[in-house]
């Protein structure tokens, strides 16, 4: 089932997420309806906060930029099939070389920027069997998962812009918040009696 995706504004995006355990209710169903929600809003990874749930459970599906060009061959290797699911992910390290490349969020349709992040980082989580593992990550994979991290954390991307892009971007994360943009897929809105 198509889940809405929570727009900017909304406080549950603002949440440290809570750990959940193996007993939460209905996890299956959630996981496939976090999969089908995120497909069908051509992303590549949803956290979920994003739909409504303060919970640290987030998923990454980097098939897509697997065909980019600019990248190397071991790169598109890399993000090509990668698929798993991350439960009470806690980030160990972020190591490595800073790196700006331009992410957008769900949450935030219609704005893109360029945002710094360290290029390794270890992560400890718990796939959705909870089975345990620690592995480090890098280049771009790295950057999908600090990505969704954050939301885990209650932190945007557009936390981590400067002061001047920020006020750059106020109108229009206003807007959002309202529901005055035109988006391919369904959300849901922190203001109601504006939304369209």
């Amino acid at each position: 089932m198509i889940l809405p995706i929570i727009a900017y504004g909304d406080p549950v995006l603002r949440k440290k997420a809570d750990e959940i355990t193996e007993a939460y209710p209905q996890l299956k169903e959630l996981l496939a309806n976090m999969w089908e929600t995120m497909y069908n809003a051509n992303g590549v990874g949803l956290a979920a906060p994003q739909i409504g749930l303060p919970i640290r459970l987030f998923l990454v599906d980097t098939t897509p930029f697997s065909d980019d060009e600019d990248l190397t061959e071991e790169e598109q290797k890399a993000l090509s099939g990668f698929k798993k699911v991350f439960i009470n992910a806690k980030i160990e390290e972020e190591t490595g070389e800073e790196w700006a490349f331009n992410e957008g969020c769900l949450s935030i349709p219609d704005i893109r920027e360029d945002v710094n992040r360290k290029d390794t980082v270890k992560i400890t989580y718990q796939d959705e069997n909870f089975k345990s593992y620690t592995e480090t990550y890098y280049g771009l994979l790295a950057r999908v998962i600090q990505h969704e991290y954050d939301h885990i954390e209650g932190i945007l991307f557009t936390d981590k812009l400067s002061s001047l892009k920020k006020r750059l971007l106020k109108n229009r994360l206003e807007k959002i918040s309202k529901g005055k943009i035109n988006i391919e897929y369904k959300m849901r809105f922190p203001n109601p009696k504006k939304a369209r």
